[in-house]
């Protein structure tokens, strides 16, 4: 079984990878690039590479601007956006589709987590409905910004619709304009519009299945784990809203009318969970904003969707075990249920082997690009970008290095599919049926 789990991962990962290295080999290609004031003629490979790994991670950081791709370019970042933004949800399910596999009690549970009720019976109904759902909201989405860019004059009102759309709930954050939202902050409509489909994107096709279930009356009441997730959304957008409100209303909001400064709290409050557009120049954020931005940017969506990030669940579990006791066996009664030793310690682990990672990555980035006047708080806004797969910079990810566009690269891939299969495919040790004296260690 061990084998089958190591295979399995080995798959997901040369998976991404193939589809990351085609994906570079097409943006290097002469058609694929119209040519900047940096790069007038053929665009680096590295920066091929970058873009590429940015798309099917589904980041939207960028060494060089999309609207300096030609068309064919774009076309390509769009297909890897939403190759990446499908690849982990289906993945899951695929692995169901092999004929003659034997399928682990575990790894049924686990995946059901990820998609539907009757996962043993009818798994083609897991990928049926997850790109049903996808490819339904972003055509709604789609529908709804081209009218609101034909309406202001926007130029191809029509194929910027779709990218934005696929872009938005894919939680990929790349825009075909050179400021990404920034010249839509006096557009609220079309800013909630974006907002809907990140949000969409980041809860995930388990909680709105389940949602739909109940709003339709086929389900009593929802799943605890959809209502952590709402609430846990609620929170973090709401709160993180009123906090960028009150921080940048005299900053970053000043000049905006009250209602315009409103949605573009609630908008920054939402793109950091691993969306990346923005519409207010990071650059331009107080440090307690770049803070809470970091902040959200791990948390990132929740677990299941195309989100990034710890996932909220995650964050709920190490805020669990940090202010509550457990009783005798370990486990911790919230909200009128009991979570599992078991849960608390994957959590808590998921979450220990993510700050390992940023502080890693952070550390390398810092010997890398410290010399060369980066400030720490900058690499640190970038690699939290990379982690989350969000893809907000402070403008500091064009001028690194090529072994510091090397770490981001790391960085995004290993916080899109790295973390993902170090737990899902996670190897159990081999049973012991010894039982040795308990070990007394002071802690604190």
């Amino acid at each position: 079984m061990s084998s089958g789990r190591s295979s399995d991962s080995a798959y997901l990962l040369m998976f991404f990878l193939l589809l990351i290295l085609a994906g570079s080999l097409a943006l290097s290609l002469p058609a694929a690039w119209s040519g900047s004031a940096v790069h007038p003629g053929r665009l680096p490979y590295i920066d091929a590479l970058f873009t590429a790994t940015s798309a099917v991670c589904v980041t939207g950081l960028g060494t060089v601007d999309t609207a300096d791709f030609s068309r064919f370019g774009q076309v390509v970042i769009l297909l890897l956006i939403q190759l990446g933004g499908l690849g982990i949800i289906s993945f899951t399910s695929i692995l169901l589709l092999v004929p003659g596999r034997r399928i682990p009690l575990r790894r049924i549970n686990t995946i059901k987590s990820f998609s539907i009720d009757g996962v043993e019976h009818d798994p083609f109904k897991i990928v049926r409905s997850i790109v049903f759902f996808t490819f339904t909201s972003e055509a709604i989405g789609a529908l709804a910004l081209f009218g609101l860019f034909a309406s202001s004059g926007q130029p191809n009102p029509a194929f910027n619709a779709v990218f934005h759309a696929i872009s938005a709930f894919c939680n990929a954050g790349f825009s075909t304009y050179r400021d990404s939202l920034e010249g839509f902050a006096g557009h609220p409509a079309i800013l909630l519009v974006v907002a809907c489909l990140i949000v969409s994107g980041g809860i995930g096709f388990i909680v709105l299945h389940d949602v739909a279930r109940r709003f339709l009356g086929r389900k009593r009441r929802l799943s605890y784990h959809s209502k952590l997730i709402l609430l846990a959304t609620a929170v973090l957008v709401g709160g993180g809203a009123l906090l960028f409100w009150l921080l940048e209303r005299r900053s970053a909001f000043a000049g905006l009318p009250p209602l315009h400064q409103a949605v573009n709290a609630l908008f920054q409050a939402i793109t950091p969970r691993t969306a990346g557009f923005n519409a207010v120049h990071q650059a331009n954020l107080l440090q307690p904003s770049k803070f809470l931005t970091i902040l959200l940017m791990v948390i990132g969506g929740a677990p299941g969707s195309i989100a990034g990030g710890i996932k909220v669940s995650t964050a709920y579990i190490v805020l669990l075990a940090m202010v509550k006791r457990a009783n005798e066996r370990g486990e911790i009664n919230a909200l009128g249920r009991r979570v599992s030793a078991r849960t608390i310690n994957s959590g808590v682990i998921y979450f220990i082997k993510a700050v390992f990672l940023l502080v890693c990555a952070a550390g390398l980035l810092s010997l890398v690009e410290g010399p060369r006047g980066a400030s720490l708080g900058d690499m640190a806004f970038e690699v939290a970008s990379a982690f989350g797969t969000v893809g907000l910079s402070l403008d500091f990810t064009p001028t690194m290095s090529r072994l510091g566009k090397l770490i981001i690269i790391a960085t995004m891939y290993a916080g899109r599919v790295g973390l993902f299969a170090l737990v899902f495919f996670a190897v159990p040790g081999k049973k012991d049926n010894l039982v040795y004296p308990e070990a007394d260690i002071l802690l604190g």
